[in-house]
């Protein structure tokens, strides 16, 4: 679980007691309010794993070991670029790729959520569906319950996904062939192209020759370009 710019300590302690209640152990931070974290660590039965909690100043390094990175959303009335998903749909996704692959589940600050930008490092998003609005603790707890509902063995696949590293590395060539070509560059391309390459659900080999490609086209255009 990742929770992406959390200022509430009780939210922190609610989230951390909710993993350790279904059995989960790893918990990321980005960007926490350290008052709010320094005060969540006294969380009741949770405290072993505030403690093991892993800081991180940015999301792509959150998640750069991640084949699979989920986004939550509440209802609203937010334009979303992503395929979404019914917890309990998405719940069986999540639970069949932890065979095979590590997984990360994004929560964003109380009052805003996850940003656009955080959105785009996402392969999907999942929303629960109530008529209103829940707490952080809360969701994460039926988050967590969702993945530990029993259900029948899947069996492992048989390629292993790309990673988030992978992905980011394939974005980044990526974006740099396109500013090469010519292609208009603005501020928003590179999360576009972020969300674009996450949504052809590579698996690791694929990226690796698609990485190989692009290396080629890149060094092409740059033996191409005219001497000034």
């Amino acid at each position: 679980m990742v929770l992406v710019g959390t200022r509430n300590p009780l939210n922190i302690g609610a989230a951390a007691r909710a993993l350790n209640n279904f059995g989960f152990r790893r918990l990321r931070l980005v960007n926490p309010y350290q008052v709010a974290y320094q005060e969540a660590r006294s969380a009741v039965h949770a405290h072993e794993i505030l403690e093991s909690a892993e800081e991180y100043q940015t999301l792509a390094d959150a998640v750069a070991d991640c084949t699979l990175v989920v986004g939550t959303t509440s209802l609203g009335h937010r334009e979303l670029q992503h395929p979404l998903r019914t917890l309990e749909y998405g719940g069986r996704l999540l639970r069949k790729h932890l065979v095979s692959g590590r997984v990360a589940l994004l929560f964003g600050s109380e009052k805003f959520g996850l940003s656009n930008d955080d959105l785009s490092y996402c392969h999907w998003l999942v929303r629960i569906g109530t008529q209103g609005s829940m707490n952080l603790g809360q969701a994460v707890a039926v988050c967590m319950y969702e993945l530990t509902r029993k259900a029948a063995a899947p069996k492992p696949e048989k390629r292993r996904p790309a990673s988030a590293d992978d992905l980011d590395r394939l974005t980044e060539r990526l974006t740099e062939v396109l500013a090469l070509s010519g292609y208009v560059h603005s501020a928003g391309t590179e999360a576009k192209i972020r969300r674009l390459v996450r949504r052809l659900d590579l698996p690791a080999h694929d990226a690796e020759v698609w990485l190989g490609m692009l290396r080629q086209i890149q060094w092409k255009l740059k033996r191409e370009e005219p001497k000034r």
